[in-house]
């Protein structure tokens, strides 16, 4: 098997090594139930989700009174319009957060931090990501996979009493794992982490470390080579940015988050103690991968907040701008846009406040769930901001220095656009996202059946494969013939006097499970060990789960706001419009998951890089500039001035 391109000082890996690589950090074991899981295989427990789980009066006391606080700090303290005009938040922007305490959201109160839930911590970046995109950014990334999650999930005491109180008041932190040549893949990282006495010396370098530029302390992914008396692999650290050897080299720009404080960060000959390694030698992937079990939340944090704003603007303009004699919402093609924002905006702040009170609760797995709610608000939040600019028609595509200057609202449509295109890429890519949870979605499968399409694997582990798997399946593929979403009176509970049906829409979702559950096992009978070739495929079936798992909850919130007195009729209005439109999207779905152009497109592909097409790209004018497409990234000293600015 060919390698893989490799520069001198990175592993050179074969596409099974790196597999094997992610593989090894995935969370093998499954200990709790899982909603997402579970209807993955065909089998809608709806009692995992209801009735909603709620928080206790305490948490919801605390994090009301921390919201009031840090709405009235937004409200008078931010200036988003100067953020995007100088491309940087300012420095007593920043001292405000620490002040409110805002950098020890999800801090534990003995180190000095908040210590919000999930939800209100969710809550609270969307509030601020409203206010302005790139500081909620900031905070996500310092505590969502910065330094206060890794060692809250996998740190010892002593780390924990030493950084956490300086992470909850003072010291900001940021995540170090992309390389200039390595994403997604990170068999191939290159930055080294040799032992030497009580030390490791690091070298390499990072790329897109999200608040790299102001951070006081880093959470550093690097290889340990292995030798006596230590088994290696890639290993998690904590280095102050401080330490000498550690130069920011690059602060980078962006389409969007102007304000966002992300560099290119050099580590040459840095001295690490070997008291501030994070787990064992090899965990620091199986670190990184957990950590964003829960750290994933921020984003979809963050796109429910654009989806209100979206529509609040979209109900405002649209309810003064007239043409043809009547508002424009009430033109049905513009009409359409708008129940779109509302049904979806709705439906992903019940996924996220699900999903989140779940984590809180601790009872469920929700890695899926995580997962799906990331791709789903990602997706979603960018097609409801793209409908805002629509609708506001010019003026959506005008900045909002432009509209103030000609004396009209200045509304940042566009700068909303630009801001939330990262999110289909920060964090796992919608590609990665798709492979990622497919591989979870499938992992039943490959328990009882793996060994059948593995190469690898003897005869006689394959006779014993074959066994399992048709015990397995002889008790599992029965279940997907019928079940509750076929009988009229299921879900009763979601159809009460006086309101819309939501229950016809759980037996959809019930029905489209097993259906889900079916095709999977059809293909996986039809491809084998071709599966993980078909991306095609499996994407389509990641967002059909990602749109059932958003209908359930669409529901689940509308019966309980409805309980709780709140709004429950207007809420039973929205999950019946959402899980309509969502029917749409899953047909669809189902539809091209065997009616594509797949086959074709893996040919054009080809002819493509093969040269075959060059002759459609005459006639323009590449304004690119010069230079690799890749910087180089040998390590060694830096020879660029150190742009690293603590904010103090």
């Amino acid at each position: 098997m060919s390698l893989l391109s490799a520069t001198p000082h990175q592993p050179a890996v074969t596409e099974r090594e790196a597999r094997q690589v992610a593989e090894a950090a995935r969370e093998q074991d499954w200990r709790k139930p899982s909603f997402a899981k579970e209807l993955f295989l065909g089998r809608f427990r709806l009692d995992l989700i209801h009735p909603h789980p709620m928080p206790p009066d305490e948490d919801v006391q605390r994090g009301e009174e921390f919201l009031t606080k840090l709405r009235d700090f937004c409200e008078t303290k931010v200036d988003s319009a100067l953020i995007e005009r100088e491309a940087r938040i300012p420095d007593e922007t920043i001292n405000g957060l620490k002040e409110l305490g805002a950098l020890g959201m999800k801090i534990d109160t003995k180190y000095g931090g908040l210590g919000l839930t999930q939800v209100y911590y969710n809550k609270a970046l969307a509030l601020v990501g409203s206010a302005n995109p790139a500081l909620g950014a900031l905070l996500s990334a310092h505590q969502s996979i910065g330094v206060p999650q890794p060692l809250k999930l996998f740190g010892t005491q002593e780390q924990r009493d030493i950084f956490l109180p300086r992470c909850a008041r003072t010291d900001i932190s940021a995540f170090l794992l992309t390389e200039p040549d390595v994403g997604s893949d990170p068999a191939r990282l290159a930055t080294t982490a040799v032992p030497d006495g009580d030390d490791y010396v690091l070298d390499g370098v990072k790329l897109w470390t999200t608040n790299g530029v102001v951070a006081d302390l880093l959470v550093v992914m690097a290889r340990v080579p292995k030798s006596e008396g230590h088994k290696g692999g890639i290993t998690a650290f904590v280095v102050e940015t401080a330490s000498e050897g550690v130069t920011v080299e690059n602060r980078n720009a962006f389409m969007g988050l102007r304000g966002l404080e992300n560099g290119v960060t050099r580590l040459h000959q840095v001295r690490v103690p070997a008291a501030n390694r994070i787990g064992p030698e090899g965990a620091g992937l199986k670190i990184a991968l957990t950590t964003l079990n829960t750290g994933r939340l921020s984003l979809p944090a963050m796109c429910v907040g654009a989806g209100k704003w979206c529509l609040k603007i979209a109900r405002e303009w649209s309810s003064v701008r007239e043409q043809w004699g009547k508002p424009v919402a009430f033109h049905e093609a513009v009409g359409a846009k708008i129940s779109f924002i509302a049904a979806t905006t709705f439906a992903l702040e019940a996924v996220l406040d699900l999903s989140s009170q779940m984590a809180d609760e601790n009872r469920n797995d929700i890695r899926i769930e995580a997962a799906l709610a990331k791709l789903y608000g990602s997706e979603m939040a960018w097609v409801m901001a793209d409908e805002l600019v629509q609708i506001r028609g010019g003026r959506g595509f005008e900045t909002a220095d432009s509209l103030a200057a000609r004396g009209e609202r200045a509304v940042p449509a566009e700068q909303v656009l630009r801001d939330l295109r990262i999110n289909r890429i920060f964090e796992g890519s919608t590609e990665i996202m798709h492979l990622l949870i497919a591989r979870e979605a499938v992992d039943a499968h490959l328990s009882v059946a793996g060994d059948l399409i593995d190469p690898d694997k003897s005869l006689s582990d394959k006779a014993k494969a074959g066994a399992n798997a048709g015990v397995f399946y002889a008790k599992w593929l029965p279940k997907l013939v019928a079940g509750a979403g076929q009988l009229p009176r299921s879900y009763g509970d979601f159809h009460p006097a006086g309101h819309v049906d939501l229950s016809g829409h759980l037996r959809y979702v019930e029905r489209s499970a097993r259906k889900l559950a079916r095709s999977t096992f059809y293909a996986m009978s039809r491809w084998q060990g071709r599966m993980e070739t078909k991306q095609g495929f499996l994407g389509r079936i990641v967002d059909i789960g990602a749109e059932l798992f958003a209908m359930s909850a669409a529901c689940v919130r509308a019966e309980l706001l409805r309980t709780t007195g709140d709004h429950g009729r207007e809420a039973y209005q929205l999950a019946d419009a959402f899980c309509s439109q969502s029917r749409v999207r899953v047909e669809e779905l189902f539809g091209r998951l065997w009616s594509n152009t797949d086959d074709l497109d893996r040919k054009v592909v080809k002819g493509v890089l093969g040269g075959a097409y060059t002759w459609l790209e005459e006639g323009v004018v590449d304004p690119s500039g010069e230079g690799p497409w890749i910087a180089d990234a040998t390590p060694g000293p830096s020879e660029r001035e150190n742009v690293h600015r603590p904010i103090r």
